[in-house]
């Protein structure tokens, strides 16, 4: 599977759509749940009062398989590239071992203030370093 880190997330009952199957931005939440959660716990994120902040510029999703709630997701999350201020991550949504989606989110670390571009530095970089699977 390839992923440096996992996280898991109880899906809720608003979550399926009137087709009885998680809706689609719900596989965005989850992943940009994980990717925050990490960021936060593992490598320094403080998005409330630090001086840089991601913002997502770009993010897709490959949908594999369908699931509903109840569901226990597994997120499985790596760094794809790492750049001087962007970080692409790679996510894997499972159940169990069945494989629902695959995706990817973009950030550019910005300045909070001026929103230009900032190099990711640090403890930060340190972190991403570690989810970088080869």
């Amino acid at each position: 599977m390839g992923y440096a880190h996992w996280d898991e997330l109880a899906t809720r009952w608003r979550d399926n759509d009137v087709y009885g199957h998680l809706n689609n931005v719900v596989h965005y939440e989850l992943m940009d749940s994980v990717i925050n959660r990490w960021l936060i716990a593992s490598a320094g994120l403080d998005p409330m009062g630090g001086d840089a902040i991601g913002l997502c510029v770009e993010s897709r999703c490959s949908y594999k398989a369908e699931a509903a709630y109840p569901a226990v997701i597994r997120v499985g999350l790596r760094v794809g590239r790492l750049g001087s201020s962007s970080v692409r991550y790679e996510l894997g949504l499972f159940e169990g071992e069945r494989l629902l989606a695959e995706g990817e989110f973009t950030h550019v670390f910005v300045d909070r203030r001026t929103r230009r571009p900032t190099p990711i530095e640090g403890g930060m970089r340190a972190a991403m370093e570690r989810l970088v699977v080869a």
